[in-house]
């Protein structure tokens, strides 16, 4: 069985579930200028690819083609989502320990996530604490968002791993895309924001129903 030595997580619901919080800010934003509000299931469908894609899918049809007006409900959307994204956020069942006990074998662990940096370190330091993440990268203007693995395969190098040692787990079809792209092992896991046969059809080799599994299906060795 191969051996990892190495993981990185998505965030947004992989390790954490944001979604509360995501709902809540693009609904302000919306109510802000009087458009008609989104519901829960079609914020989950909206979210994975970063702030302004969602800005796009959120907005109304006719106000997408307006790049200034984007620029800012996405600037307003930012501001409400600085206020609201440690409220209702928690991680899912069975995460903390799983990364307890990568943690106690020495394995590096990082978050590489199209979410908004500045939300990913504040949950990152507040949410998933104790843990500590050597690598953690959202998205940040002028720097590539996934599928393009280029902050993924930044996250192995400062590990000081080859990316076929990396284990990347997450729950999208971005997500795995982003893991074929770097060349690691690509995990889905099924306790997201996206059906199983997404993760199936984008290439995922391992599926996982619970944390608990990574442990169990995936050779983790340390380095």
């Amino acid at each position: 069985m191969k051996i990892y030595k190495a993981a990185i997580f998505d965030m947004d619901g992989t390790l954490t579930d944001t979604l509360a919080d995501l709902h809540d800010s693009v609904n302000e934003m919306l109510d802000h200028y009087n458009f008609p509000r989104r519901t829960l299931d079609e914020v989950r469908q909206f979210v994975g690819n970063g702030a302004r894609k969602l800005m796009l899918r959120a907005l109304p049809a006719e106000k997408i083609s307006d790049e200034n007006f984007v620029d800012e409900a996405l600037a307003f959307y930012n501001d409400c989502y600085a206020r609201n994204c440690l409220k209702k956020v928690c991680p899912y069942d069975g995460i903390m320990n799983m990364l307890k006990i990568l943690a106690e074998k020495k394995i590096p662990l990082g978050i590489c996530t199209n979410k908004q940096h500045f939300a990913a370190v504040a949950i990152a330091k507040k949410i998933l604490a104790p843990i500590k993440f050597s690598y953690v990268s959202g998205d940040e203007p002028g720097r590539p968002r996934k599928p393009n693995p280029t902050r993924a395969l930044e996250g192995a190098k400062k590990f000081g791993v080859e990316p076929a040692q990396v284990a990347y787990f997450g729950d999208t079809a971005v997500d795995i895309q982003t893991a074929i792209n770097a060349g690691f092992l690509p995990v889905g896991v099924t306790w997201g924001f996206r059906p199983r046969s997404e993760l199936v059809e984008s290439g995922a080799e391992i599926i996982v129903d619970t944390p608990q599994e990574i442990l169990a299906q995936i050779n983790f060795g340390g380095k």
